[in-house]
C-alpha cells in the first residue's frame, strides 16, 4: 500500500488501515520535509507563536508506516502500477491519492517580495515575524482563510485591510443575505473591508487596487481559494472532474484499478444531495480514510456520502456549518445576526439539508443530526431560537 500525500487525509489512511488490521506494508510519502502535520492549527496557534508546529500525535514506527518525506511525486502509470518521483520509480499494489489542495494565486505578484501564502508550516513561520513586528497587512481575499488570517492579525496588533473583488464576505461560499452580516465583524474587530476591490498590481510596501486606490501594506497575504492538487496526475487516464479533483466512486475509487482517492483532491457522488461533492474541508480527510480503508480489507462498507461539516474562528466568533445548501427552497432565520448567536437552516421540501451556526454549538451538534436522518422540520417552530433544534421537528 502506498499512500502519497501526508496532511491529514494520507495520515488517517494509512493509521486506518493498521486499525483495521492491514498487515501489509504501508508506505506514506509527503512533499515537505516536515513530520506530518495538521494543518487547521497554522492559522491559529502556529501563525501567533503559541506553538511550535502541530504534528501529528501518530508513532508511524510502531504502526509499522514508513514515511518518505521530502519526496515529491511527479506521475503514476496505472497500467504498471508505478509511481514516478524525482528520485525513481516506487511500485504499489494498492495506491491511495490524498495530495489535497493548493492555494491558487493572484496573478502578476510571482516572485514579488512581501507577498504570502497561508497552507503550509513554512508559510506560517514565514509570516509569523511579520505579525511579530506589527506591519500593516493587506488579505486578498474575503473567504474562510482570509478572515481567519485577519483575526489572526488584529490578534497580533497589526492594521489589517482586507480587498475582496466580490461585494461581500465568502461570496461565493454563502447567500448574500446569510453573508451580508458578518460584513460588520471586520468593522468591530478594527479591520477594514473593502469590497468591490480588486488587485491591480503589488508594489514595494503598496496595493494598487483597480480604481488607482493604493493600500499601504508591509506584507499581502493571498488567499483567494485553493484548488486540488493533481496536476501530477495530467496524462495518467486516471479521469479528473471539471475543477482538476479526481472523480472518485460512491467508495471513493479512482477510474483507474488499485487507486483510491480521498480527502480535499477528489470529488464523490452524494446520494443525499443528488449531486457530486467537493468538499475542501478537515472533516472530510479525516471521515474518508474509513471507507478507504474499509474497501481495502474487503468490509463492503456503506456508500461514502457524510454530510459535510466544517467550522472557522473569526474575529471573536465560531462559525460552524453542516451540509450543502444549494439546492435549498426554504431559508429559516434563528436569532438575530446582528447578535453574538444565531443560525440559519435551509430545508429542501421539509427536510433539514444544511445549517449555518454562529455561537449555537448546539443547534449544529442537534442539525448534523437531522440532516443525517433526513427528518422533517417544521419552520414555524425551527425559527424561535429559544427551542432546540431537535424539538423543531413537524
Amino acid at each position: 500500500m502506498v499512500v502519497v500525500g501526508a496532511g491529514m487525509a494520507g495520515v488517517q489512511t494509512a493509521v486506518v488501515l493498521r486499525e483495521k488490521g492491514f498487515t501489509g506494508a504501508v508506505t506514506l510519502i509527503g512533499a515537505e520535509p516536515h513530520q506530518p502535520y495538521d494543518r487547521p492549527p497554522l492559522s491559529k496557534a502556529v501563525l501567533l507563536g503559541k506553538a511550535e508546529d502541530s504534528a501529528f500525535d501518530v508513532d508511524f514506527e510502531a504502526l509499522g508506516i514508513e514515511l518518505q518525506l521530502g519526496r515529491e511525486v511527479l506521475g503514476v502509470r496505472p497500467g504498471d502500477h508505478e509511481l514516478d518521483t524525482a528520485t525513481g520509480p516506487v511500485p504499489y499494489d494498492l495506491l491511495v491519492l490524498a495530495t489535497g489542495a493548493e492555494p491558487i494565486r493572484l496573478p502578476g505578484v510571482e516572485g514579488v517580495p512581501g507577498v504570502h501564502l497561508l497552507r503550509t508550516l513554512d508559510d506560517a513561520e514565514r509570516l509569523r515575524p511579520v505579525l511579530a513586528r506589527q506591519h500593516d497587512i493587506v488579505v486578498v481575499g474575503a473567504g474562510w482563510i482570509g478572515a481567519e488570517f485577519a483575526t489572526a492579525a488584529r490578534e497580533a496588533g497589526c492594521a489589517v485591510t482586507v480587498v475582496e473583488a466580490a461585494d461581500r464576505p465568502l461570496a461565493g461560499t454563502l447567500p448574500a443575505e446569510v453573508a451580508a452580516p458578518m460584513a460588520a465583524w471586520y468593522a468591530d474587530s478594527g479591520a477594514v473591508l473593502r469590497t468591490h476591490a480588486r488587485v491591480e498590481r503589488v508594489e514595494a510596501g503598496t496595493v494598487v487596487l483597480d480604481d488607482g486606490t493604493r493600500v499601504p501594506s508591509g506584507a499581502v497575504v493571498v488567499g483567494i481559494g485553493a484548488r486540488p492538487a493533481t496536476a501530477w496526475l495530467r496524462g495518467s487516464g486516471i479521469e479528473l472532474g471539471r475543477h482538476g479533483e479526481v472523480v472518485a466512486d460512491d467508495h471513493l475509487r479512482t477510474s483507474a484499478p488499485d487507486v483510491y482517492a480521498v480527502g480535499d483532491c477528489a470529488s464523490f457522488p452524494s446520494g443525499r444531495y443528488g449531486r457530486r461533492l467537493l468538499v475542501h474541508h478537515w472533516d472530510n480527510a479525516l471521515q474518508g480514510p474509513r471507507t478507504v480503508a474499509a474497501n481495502i480489507i474487503g468490509e463492503s462498507p456503506a456508500p461514502y456520502d457524510p454530510v459535510p461539516y466544517f467550522w472557522s474562528e473569526q474575529f471573536g466568533r465560531f462559525v460552524q456549518y453542516a451540509g450543502h445548501h444549494p439546492s435549498a427552497d426554504t431559508t429559516v432565520w434563528r436569532g438575530d445576526p446582528a447578535g453574538a448567536a444565531w443560525a440559519v437552516c435551509w430545508l429542501r421540501e421539509g427536510r433539514l439539508v444544511a445549517l449555518l451556526a454562529v455561537g449555537r454549538p448546539r443547534d449544529l451538534a442537534q442539525g448534523r443530526r437531522l440532516i443525517e436522518s433526513g427528518a422533517l422540520m417544521n419552520p414555524d417552530l425551527l425559527s424561535d431560537p429559544a427551542r432546540p433544534l431537535k424539538a423543531a421537528t413537524a
